[in-house]
């Protein structure tokens, strides 16, 4: 779209709300929605997707976000595009970055996955969706529409417990395996086997799949993807912190 005010163009996302048939239930969402996108509006960092404005036109909810050049992961992965290891961990440490910077500023994204993740022709990342996940959290979620299929999503969300900043590491570790093997950690016949599989599975390390993976990764995605969240990473920072010296070994050394 574009913005007449200004005359830029922008990236509407519209959100269909014509399936709640509660005027009540309706209006709430509508004000958790402005609530929530007004809140994310005001995250302003490289690596989060910038929001304009967010309003309604008939049954439909739009926010307007910057318009970029790129593709998503989603999209790259399902190209197989081969990443060397280096773009790969640079990609994590942008995403950390933007975690951190929302975490700390009490916003979890809840919907880490591929989907929400553009990357641009310089492999710079951009995170989308911030806060907007937050919207499926009671009612959609009873609906079964904004749920999906919960590849992403952490035990602890699964079973409907409080959530915090850990659960979008999870969903971070489970994005990282697929980046680096071109497949998903958790795999079920059905959505019942899937989340069977997300609580209870331990998934093999990625060197184990493909002995070219540095095991730095290993150590990584495994502390992500605890179970536990007090056994995984507590913070975004903390994955970068064992990631940089990998970066840094790539290097030009002057």
């Amino acid at each position: 779209g574009i913005d007449p005010a200004i005359n830029r163009p922008v990236a509407l996302k519209t959100i269909r709300l014509d399936f709640v048939n509660d005027p009540a239930e309706l209006a709430e969402l509508k004000e958790r929605l402005y609530r929530e996108a007004q809140a994310a509006g005001k995250l302003s960092h490289p690596n989060i997707v910038t929001i304009y404005d967010v309003g309604s036109e008939a049954s439909l909810q739009y926010i307007a976000m910057e318009y970029l050049e790129g593709q998503t992961l989603e999209e790259l992965i399902k190209k197989k595009t081969k990443f060397n290891y280096k773009i790969i961990a640079q990609m994590i440490v942008q995403i950390c970055n933007a975690l951190t910077y929302a975490h700390d500023r009490g916003i979890v994204h809840r919907d880490i996955k591929p989907a929400n993740i553009m990357v641009l022709p310089d492999y710079s990342v951009k995170v989308m969706d911030f806060g907007i996940a937050r919207i499926d959290s009671n009612s959609m979620t009873k609906t079964g529409i904004a749920m999906g299929t919960p590849n992403y999503i952490s035990p602890e969300q699964l079973r409907g417990l409080s959530t915090d900043r850990r659960a979008d590491l999870f969903s971070l570790g489970v994005v990282m395996y697929e980046l680096l093997l071109g497949r998903r950690p958790f795999r079920g016949e059905n959505i019942t086997s899937l989340i069977y599989s997300i609580m209870n599975v331990e998934p093999d390390k990625p060197s184990q799949v493909n002995s070219h993976v540095p095991m730095l990764f290993d150590h990584i995605v495994s502390r992500s993807l605890k179970k536990d969240p007090n056994e995984r990473y507590q913070k975004a920072n903390e994955i970068v912190a064992d990631l940089q010296a990998f970066v840094e070994s790539f290097m030009v050394r002057v």
